[in-house]
Order: C-alpha cells, then structure tokens, then sequence
C-alpha cells in the first residue's frame, strides 16, 4: 500500500475541520468587506457524500481553499486521513484531494486527453513524460465520465457538460480518495445535471469514492448527499441528514426569503420559493 494512503485509524474521518478559524478583509464598491470563520469544526466520513451549502457569501468557497491549501487557516487544524493538511507537500495532497472547478481557465489550448493526462503529475512530480501507467489510468478516467471519443478534440469544442465531464476525468485520473467539486451542475440544462449526478453517484456506489460537493442546488443536495453542511456567515448552522438541515424555519432564517419544503417520491426534502400572490 501506498504510505501516503495508509489508513491510519479505521474508524478515523476522512476530513476533520478542528476549530479552523480564517478571516479576509477586500474593497467591495468603496468599502472594506470582511468575511470570518470563527472556528469551524466538522468532519466527513469516508465513503459518503457530504454536501455544502448556504448563501452566497457564507464561505462555501473559502472552504474548499482552506481544504485544498490555497488558503491556510489562522487557527485551528485542518486533517485528512488524520494526517494534518498542512503537514502534506503539495504533490502528496493532490494524490489525496482531486478538485474539479466549475470551468476550466480560458483559453485553454489542450485537448481532452492532454487534459486527462495532467491528473497524472502528482504520481510522479518530477518527471517530464507519461508512461504507460499514466496512459492507462487515463483511459480508464476518460471511460469512467464517457469521454473517451472526445479525447483528440480540443476542449475549446466542447459543450458544457462535456467539459464538465473532461474535468471530472481529470480528477479521476488522479486516483484520489476525496473528491471535491465547487458547483458541478452549475450552467448546466437539466439533461447535464441528470448525468452529472448519476455518475457521482455511480463513482460513490461503485468504487466508495468519498465525495465532497459545494452547491447552490437544495434539491439536487438533497438528493444526492448522505448528509449536508449548512453554512451562515462563516458558521455552522446546522450539519445532518437533508431532511433535518433543510428544515423550513431554518431554510427561512438563513436565505432570508420564504420557502416551503415537502417531500419527493424518495423521502428526501423538496424546497421551493414561496410566492406571495398581490
């Protein structure tokens, strides 16, 4: 076995957020804007689902850049596998930690399969070239998202749910343990966000990919998340099961706007805007 991916303890969280406090402050239209966690603490079990959520501005994305090292904590500790984060050169985290964007930067003058093969970097940092093992757990990414007939094309060509899923075959390339997607539905059509989220789930089910997900989606959350983090301003209003975290009163005081939650044919919680009719 790996040593970076020996297990350290079986019943260890996969992710531990212990007591991490950050805070930034930015020009926003004249003024200086803040933005603090106090002291966030949560876990992520292995092997599940675990969906962030919340407005915008309540450090969803400050989240996973703490969790992938783009930010450092000011406080508190950051582990994975129990391993802290920050004890991780980076190479060795990303053998760890894939992280899918909800775009790739443009432009972006690479073809799909060069894409893919970029995953491969953290298995062998100093090297210039791909070998056969590279190749192959690249084909094997690009046959999991069904991206194998796009691997010559530029990704310039591609429609949005196919650079989503060329993106996702990156991620996969790096044969990681924890997956983190910012937004993987986001501007999507309704055909891309089915698929999108079958093959999450598919990769959970299948291979016991422990999958870590931000998304302005309640519904799709709900449906797809063993348990959801609900964020407000930085903290932690409430971490559960989907039918307990969006709880209508909850939904109401941190969104700020009238909701109403009922229930879909699968039991999970369905939340709509509620309009007040003039």
């Amino acid at each position: 076995m790996d040593p970076a991916h020996a297990e350290p303890a079986a019943l260890t969280p996969l992710v531990q957020f212990r007591d991490v406090a950050f805070a930034y402050a930015r020009p926003a239209r004249g003024r200086e804007r803040t933005f603090a966690f106090p002291g966030l603490s949560f876990t992520v079990e292995r092997g599940e689902i675990f969906g962030v959520i919340g407005p915008n501005s309540a450090g969803k994305t400050s989240l996973l850049r703490l969790l992938t090292r783009v930010l450092r904590p000011q406080r508190g500790e950051i582990r994975l596998a129990g391993r802290p984060v920050g004890d991780l050169a980076p190479w060795a985290l990303a053998r760890e930690v894939a992280m899918v964007p909800q775009e790739a930067p443009r432009p972006f003058p690479f073809t799909v399969e060069q894409l893919v093969l970029m995953g491969r970097y953290p298995h062998a940092p100093g090297r210039f070239f791909e070998d056969a093992a590279d190749i192959t757990a690249a084909r094997a990414a690009m046959a999991a998202t069904e991206t194998l007939a796009l691997a010559p094309l530029p990704l310039e060509q591609l429609s949005g749910g196919e650079r989503q899923r060329a993106l996702l075959a990156r991620a996969l390339a790096q044969e990681p343990r924890l997956l983190v997607l910012d937004e993987p539905t986001a501007h999507l059509d309704l055909r891309y966000q089915a698929e999108t989220a079958a093959l999450l789930r598919g990769l959970n089910r299948e291979r016991g990919m422990t999958i870590l997900l931000v998304s302005h989606d309640l519904n799709l959350a709900a449906e797809l998340c063993d348990r959801l983090l609900l964020l407000s301003a930085g903290e932690v209003a409430r971490v559960g099961a989907a039918v307990d975290v969006l709880e209508q009163g909850l939904l109401e005081s941190v969104f700020g706007c009238h909701v109403t939650v009922d229930k879909s044919p699968s039991g999970r919680p369905v939340v709509q805007l509620a309009y007040e009719r003039g």
